[in-house]
């Protein structure tokens, strides 16, 4: 484990999600862990043995429900991306955020225009929703400008480092993991490991990206003009 210091998670932090997955309020609802499962399988959630798998490795004192938004955040843990992020693998999702909003747009542009690149496209559009949250704990290990001295971490094409390092990370019960953008010049993200970490979560605005392969991404907050 490298040994780096800690700190706490500015306020707010910002995600965007992807509209066409329309939330679904298990967890909002349920006042009881007992009564969560029920409805996790009534709604569809646990059809996915993956999502089931996940929820298992996740100690229900974890769990996030009975609050506004609390399916937004668990949605994060399980529903991981089949090759993991950069500090999280593929096993249990993780919550990333960014401290403005331009970087959470940078970093989704990107993965978009992986996705135009696999599919042989010249341009995406897709709306998000953006959510605003704070996230607690004071241990958040900071690799803030730090990307010269851990080059492995912060690899463009590889996450087998930055992975292995963010295991370790969240097995040593760290809180999360500040770290340079490498989408947006002077952006910072935030991965938070533990659901109950993630609080105040409120749906902000709206957005249109259109992301050409190369070239400016226009960003519009819906009817609102052009804004970046």
């Amino acid at each position: 484990m490298i040994s780096q210091h800690a700190a706490e998670a500015p306020f707010p932090t910002w995600r965007l999600i992807p509209s066409r997955f329309p939330p679904i309020g298990a967890f909002d609802t349920v006042t009881t862990a007992s009564d969560l499962q029920a409805v996790m399988e009534l709604e569809g959630w646990t059809n996915d043995r993956l999502v089931s798998e996940r929820l298992a490795r996740l100690p229900q004192s974890e769990w996030v429900f009975g609050v506004p938004n609390a399916s937004i955040v668990m949605a994060a843990f399980l529903h991981a991306a089949p090759d993991g992020h950069r500090f999280s693998g593929p096993h249990l999702g993780a919550w990333y955020a960014a401290i403005s909003i331009s970087t959470a747009v940078a970093e989704v542009a990107h993965h978009l225009r992986r996705e135009m690149v696999a599919r042989g496209r010249d341009e995406a559009r897709r709306t998000f929703r953006c959510y605003s949250s704070r996230l607690i704990g004071e241990d958040f290990v900071d690799l803030r400008g730090q990307r010269k001295t851990w080059p492995d971490l912060y690899d463009r094409s590889s996450y087998l480092a930055s992975q292995k390092f963010g295991e370790a990370t969240h097995a040593a019960g760290h809180a999360g993991i500040l770290y340079d953008s490498l989408r947006h010049r002077d952006g910072i993200n935030v991965v938070a490991y533990r659901p109950r970490q993630i609080v105040e979560v409120t749906q902000a605005d709206h957005y249109d990206l259109i992301v050409p392969l190369r070239g400016r991404i226009v960003v519009r907050r819906l009817n609102d003009p052009v804004i970046s």
